[in-house]
């Protein structure tokens, strides 16, 4: 029989970013929870809404299997008695494990018995398990509700939980689990049965819920697709992942609306537009059959009903919204643009960049000594550009616009660039300088932008670090906090470098920023704070190349000073990787891995002296490293040569002879091969298979 357990949480409105979280972790507790117990089950699916969680387990098996197990007693002189026969401590035993004395055995001088030991139910498993595993899920904000101690992120109304078709005995916050769920909130039918738990997808569409999210999300762009084909416009969800994802968790029962603004609003950039629409009102932006965007946008609303005058209601509604909130932006755009961005500079110095660490003024005039710094590196002479674009950087912050809608950051310093009469390129740059703003989007397209990029992300990351030595180090940026985004600066300063082959030595240009900061600020730099950056830093580097190398090979590397020439490293780091990918890498490591052992604490002194050398073993490994070329990430697999030798001197020579000078003179051939070994990495951290 295909036996399912449908569980169930109707809960108050959820905050939309917890849900897919909620789901995760649901199919994480209750998976773990049936392999721990030993049940197994064909496949887990959630399910979920703005108000309720719901996880669907099929092919569930019903019982655990019964064991037997081998249970050891007591030892035989005390389970035994003077004529052989079973003692009470035995007799004891049997009775406690609930066998027939006759089934003891002896074994390794104990008394054993075979007990059977009888599985239980998935329904007492599930029934003892589920207020346990709800009260697991974890999310921000978390709080008690009513009288109960317990935290959860909204008040639970209801619960199903239902194994095939019985009700399970659950209670949390004082609800007891049924076999029947609440529809949408504007509902025809309000309570729903739930007579079979694979049909509740379906039987919840009786009630005006799509509780499956895949399909609600296919739902809602089939709708808006359609209702945008219907006023002759488009609808472009690639740039929408984020708003289609919201719009997906705060809707059980999505129907498109179409509304309109005033076509003066579109005399503003459409980024502001699009923003306000997408952003901050969760509306789908319509365009033009010729790319220009529409007066008119789609709102999903989440609701359940026919009537015109309700429809009406909604439009009106959103359209009252919408026109409010484009009138602030075209008031503050029309305010922004009667100066030139340059203008705009001085306001910086009354807005605080860091605490202890000046205004954005500060931080911009940073900004362009770093960009000059980095063009000394790369030897470009022409810099006038490159410097407009690090002055006017962040004027666009001191903008009313960016005040009130501060994702506009850089596009908007882009449009009032250009209307100032600045070049293309610098305009460009003060777009992309915050480039990338996400793990995976695009970077800087050209070497303003770049440059000015790397610049601000530098002088952003050491000015964390410097403000937060010492005591302070608390504050560094964690897993789970990062306020000023100091990952993803490093991410960005990386990612540039490597893609567009920059020879930029980040070495220099990190100390030479801690010298900025630190004789501006008069701040005592501790002498780990750079080693601190570095390592952070290299942290990052392996989280980029963590599904792309072995973790062996970028921890070979760590040492050999990766950011003095990120292109280097990254060839050194793959030709590392093949090699220890390589069919005979593992028995190559091994030795390799015996010289640094033996050297390690054992640093000789002098020259080699052949005289002293007493076994041919010796004599040819002598003649191979002499032979030998200089081994680099380049011609990695030269070091093969020295594995035989090797292996013969190791299986033929005592290293450590009882003649001081000779066993000195093998310890120095050993370092000078080691030394060989260490200019292309770190072996040590290289384990074989």
């Amino acid at each position: 029989m295909d036996n399912n357990f449908l569980l169930e949480i109707l809960v108050q409105e959820l905050p939309y970013q917890f849900i897919p979280s909620a789901e995760k972790q649901l199919a994480d507790i209750f998976g773990k929870l049936l392999s721990d117990n030993k049940l197994n089950f064909q496949n887990i699916k959630t399910y979920a809404t703005p108000r309720r969680l719901a996880i669907l387990i099929e092919g569930l098996q019903l019982n655990q299997d019964d064991i037997v197990k081998d249970v050891k007693g007591p030892i035989l002189n005390i389970a035994l008695d003077e004529k052989g026969n079973f003692s009470q401590a035995a007799l004891g035993f049997a009775k406690k494990n609930g066998i027939d004395p006759k089934c003891l055995y002896k074994k390794d001088n104990y008394i054993w018995a075979k007990v059977e030991q009888k599985g239980k139910t998935a329904k007492e498993i599930l029934e003892e398990n589920i207020a346990p595993s709800i009260m697991k899920l974890q999310g921000a904000h978390f709080m008690r509700w009513g009288y109960f101690e317990a935290k959860f992120s909204r008040p639970i109304e209801n619960i199903v939980a239902l194994l095939n078709n019985e009700v399970l005995d659950v209670e949390i916050f004082n609800k007891k689990a049924t076999n029947k769920t609440k529809g949408h909130r504007f509902a025809k039918i309000q309570e729903v049965e739930i007579t079979d738990s694979k049909k509740y997808v379906e039987i919840l569409k009786t009630a005006n819920v799509y509780a499956d999210p895949i399909e609600r999300k296919q739902l809602i762009i089939d709708l808006a697709v359609k209702k945008a084909n219907d006023v002759h416009c488009e609808i472009d969800f690639s740039k929408l992942d984020d708003l289609l994802d919201e719009v997906t968790y705060i809707t059980e029962f999505p129907v498109p609306v179409v509304c309109e603004f005033k076509k003066e609003y579109l005399q503003i950039p459409d980024i502001v537009t699009v923003t306000v629409m997408s952003k901050h009102q969760r509306y789908f932006p319509l365009y033009e059959k010729t790319g220009k965007l529409s007066n008119k946008f789609i709102t999903m609303a989440n609701f359940v009903g026919t009537d015109e005058e309700s429809f009406e209601n909604i439009k009106k509604g959103n359209q009252r919204v919408i026109s409010a909130r484009l009138e602030d932006g075209k008031f503050f755009y029309d305010e922004d643009i009667k100066t030139a961005l340059i203008d705009k500079l001085p306001a910086l110095s009354g807005m605080t960049f860091q605490r202890g660490l000046g205004t954005l003024l500060n931080k911009t005039e940073r900004i362009e000594k770093l960009s000059s710094f980095i063009l000394d590196e790369m030897n470009i002479t022409d810099k006038k550009d490159v410097l407009r674009a690090a002055k006017l950087s962040k004027a666009d912050l001191s903008t009313k616009l960016v005040f009130e809608f501060t994702e506009l950051q850089g596009f908007i310093g882009e449009n009032y660039a250009l209307k100032s009469g600045e070049k293309e390129n610098v305009a460009l740059a003060i777009k992309e300088h915050y480039f990338p703003l996400s793990a995976n989007s695009e970077l800087p397209s050209k070497i303003e932008g770049q440059v000015v990029s790397i610049a601000d992300k530098i002088d952003t990351i050491v000015a964390v670090f410097l403000s937060t030595q010492g005591d302070k180090k608390k504050k560094r940026p964690t897993g789970s906090n990062d306020p000023l985004a100091v990952r993803r600066a490093i991410i960005g300063v990386l990612k540039t470098i490597i893609t567009f082959n920059l020879k930029i030595d980040l070495e220099k240009l990190i100390q030479y920023s801690i010298e900025l900061i630190s004789k501006e600020f008069n701040i005592q730099v501790d002498d780990v704070t750079f080693n601190e950056i570095l390592s952070f830093m290299y942290g990052r580097l392996n989280v980029l190349y963590e599904k792309t190398f072995n973790y062996d090979a970028l921890l070979a590397t760590e040492a050999m000073n990766p950011f003095k020439n990120l292109s280097e490293w990254l060839e050194r780091v793959e030709a590392i990787n093949n090699f220890i990918n390589s069919k005979t890498s593992n028995k190559i490591f091994e030795t390799i891995n015996r010289v640094l052992k033996i050297t390690s604490g054992n640093k000789a002194e002098g020259e080699i002296d052949k005289a002293l050398f007493t076994t041919k073993e010796e004599q040819d490994l002598y003649s191979e490293i002499l032979n030998s070329p200089k081994i680099t990430y380049q011609n990695i697999n030269e070091i093969e040569r020295f594995i035989e030798p090797l292996n013969l001197f190791f299986d033929n020579v005592l290293v450590m002879d009882k003649d001081e000078k000779i066993k000195n003179n093998r310890l120095n051939l050993l370092n000078l091969l080691a030394e060989k070994f260490n200019s292309v990495c770190d072996f040590s951290k290289i384990t074989t298979k």
